[in-house]
């Protein structure tokens, strides 16, 4: 699994690090920051819900 993030959609609001802080955080230029591409299968039900939860579309999990 991957998580592929579109920086030019995203507009730093903030909810993939609020609900998967060890994956996500937004960086200094307001834009998010993946802070691991290539997660666990174990992490997918949170990961999916993180990316479910970008408003501008911004996040997706690959396989």
């Amino acid at each position: 699994m991957r998580i592929e993030a579109d920086r030019g959609k995203c507009d730093g609001l903030g909810m993939c690090e609020a609900m998967a802080p060890d994956f996500f955080e937004v960086g200094e230029d307001g834009t998010v920051v993946v802070l691991d591409e290539r997660p666990g299968e174990e992490h997918r039900t949170d990961l999916a819900a993180a990316v479910d939860s970008c408003p501008v579309l911004a996040l997706k999990l690959t396989d």
